[in-house]
């Protein structure tokens, strides 16, 4: 069985099989009708094996198959359709109606209007969405990707769930992202920001591609927030953002917490193999409930459009991602999974739980069609690099990666300036022993009405905040099987304790004076410095 070279034409478009909304590809090019095996897996569409296996030609390599699904109904408006397609199991595109099909159904794909017209001559349009730039078979996953993917151990048997690009919309979630605003609000809209030629013609490039796939669409609507890029760090270039301040000021708050770093590093105790996954451009991959969408329109040169799915810059929309992420993975939290938005971290004990709790995460991605930046996921690993920090069996470290940015740090100069230097350097607070006295004199300085007087003092706080930094130990995790020992020091300058198991820091917490503490007695104020010690 093989399907002719590439350069056939093709059409695609969104129908319903057997009752679900699937991505449909009507490719001239393919000999016989096609289901992706993990669409399958995901809708339980029960397999057939088949006599004997069929060798499918596809760009890259050939694919063996040797299974078939029956009496599947696919509805093309006004009429509904019967197909029995092989089962291909690295299939990108749900399904792709070939030559089999067509001939069936005397099907003529008129490529320049977009149209399918079939024996009943009704001609139909096709609806337009995002295409792979590959006209046939081969996954969206590039070759160089493939290839890694293949030679890692569990990974190889989920390439659908690293695919090179989002493939279209969505699919309708439990709960759709919601924007709820506070009462009696009246829509805002704000003018678009000017932007300079270059950004002009990124804006235009980013714009289209969007709405080929299908995350946007011109709007209507009496909302509208100015555009705007933002540098991105990892990768260079621009990302194409909404200042949604003016939405965001009246949309009521979604209160659904954020995990403390510090208790998702708790978990890792006795874990000696790591895999990290992080979502490939994970907001986009939530729809924006369909009443709340003329909410986040956003106004820009070349016109006003709205968001589809869930945009940067929205205000709920972290804790929304959270909230989901949680459910997908709410059996495996905390046993063999730890969550931070759109990044996974997956870690076992052995080599052996770690093939079976790999499996289970990447299933449980597959199951709700999310899918993963294969160049920003590393597996099985000894050592990991995960939310600034290094982890492994012997504990947790300061990344020297993210040191860096301190390190490089320049004298503050303004308020603002340290607060965000305290508020870096603070990130890393549980690896430097008494962090809340050391940087005292730099605090003073961001109390209300206080004068800004950089002296010696200051300059030793931020020259020893960053030594400390340098110098960080490798924090054990705690066993709360095993006995703790709590060190605690109390003085005029603040509280510090230090939690340590079996001669080893687990964690340094320290804090500044409240007011009515300064008129503590020694022995009330040792006594506060173990209280702060037992809600660490």
């Amino acid at each position: 069985m093989d399907q002719v070279p590439a350069g056939e034409p093709v059409l695609a478009g969104t129908y319903t099989v057997n009752g679900h909304p699937t991505v449909v590809l009507f490719d001239s090019g393919a000999t016989h009708t096609f289901l992706s095996k993990s669409y399958a897996l995901r809708h339980g569409i029960k397999m057939y094996k088949l006599k004997e296996d069929y060798h499918i030609t596809a760009p890259g390599s050939p694919v063996a198959t040797g299974l078939m699904a029956r009496q599947l109904k696919i509805d093309i408006s006004p009429e509904s359709f019967v197909i029995n397609p092989v089962v291909l199991p690295h299939q990108e595109i749900d399904v792709i109606l070939g030559m089999n099909w067509m001939v069936e159904n005397d099907a003529i794909l008129h490529v320049g209007s977009r149209e399918v017209q079939l024996k009943s001559k009704v001609t139909r349009k096709i609806l337009k969405v995002h295409l792979p730039e590959q006209k046939h078979l081969e996954a969206t996953v590039n070759t160089s990707e493939l290839q890694e993917i293949k030679k890692i151990p569990v990974v190889c048997d989920f390439p659908d769930v690293f695919s090179e690009e989002l493939p279209g919309l969505p699919p309708d979630r439990d709960v759709g992202f919601k924007i709820d605003l506070v009462p009696g609000t009246a829509p805002v809209s704000r003018r678009p920001y000017r932007m300079a030629p270059d950004e002009l013609k990124e804006l235009k490039t980013q714009l289209q591609e969007q709405l080929d796939k299908g995350f946007i669409r011109p709007s209507s609507s009496p909302w509208g927030c100015p555009a705007l890029f933002v540098e991105k760090k990892d990768q260079g270039g621009k990302r194409l953002c909404v200042d949604y301040r003016p939405l965001n000021a009246v949309t009521i708050k979604n209160k659904y917490p954020l995990p403390h770093i510090d208790i998702l590093f708790d978990q890792l105790a006795g874990a000696k193999v790591f895999s990290k996954i992080d979502l490939r451009s994970g907001y986009y991959q939530i729809k924006i409930r369909e009443e709340d969408i003329p909410k986040t329109a956003f106004s820009t040169r070349y016109g006003l459009y709205e968001y589809l799915v869930m945009s940067f810059g929205l205000t709920n929309a972290p804790a929304f991602f959270m909230y989901m992420m949680n459910s997908v993975f709410m059996n495996e939290l905390d046993k063999f999974v730890v969550v931070f938005i759109d990044d996974i971290l997956v870690y076992s004990k052995s080599e052996e739980e770690h093939e079976e709790h790999l499996r289970t995460v990447l299933t449980r991605l597959r199951e709700h069609q999310l899918y993963a930046k294969f160049s920003k996921c590393a597996f099985w690993l000894r050592e990991v690099s995960f939310l600034g920090h290094i982890l492994s069996e012997k504990g947790v470290a300061v990344d020297p990666s993210k040191v860096e940015d301190v390190l490089n740090w320049k004298q503050p100069e303004t308020v603002t300036e340290i607060r965000s230097f305290l508020g870096l350097a603070g990130y890393y607070r549980r690896f430097i022993k008494d962090f809340s006295k050391t940087a005292k004199p730099m605090t003073s300085l961001t109390k209300k009405n206080a004068k800004y007087l950089w002296d010696p003092k200051c300059e030793e706080a931020f020259t020893s905040l960053k030594k400390s930094l340098t110098s960080a130990p490798v924090l054990a995790q705690p066993d709360i099987t095993k006995p703790f020992d709590v060190y605690c020091d109390a003085s005029g300058n603040g509280l510090g304790c230090v939690l340590m198991q079996e001669g080893r820091v687990i964690v340094y917490a320290s804090r500044q004076l409240r007011k009515h503490e300064a008129n503590y007695a020694t022995h009330d104020l040792e006594l506060a410095a173990v209280v702060h010690a037992l809600k660490i």
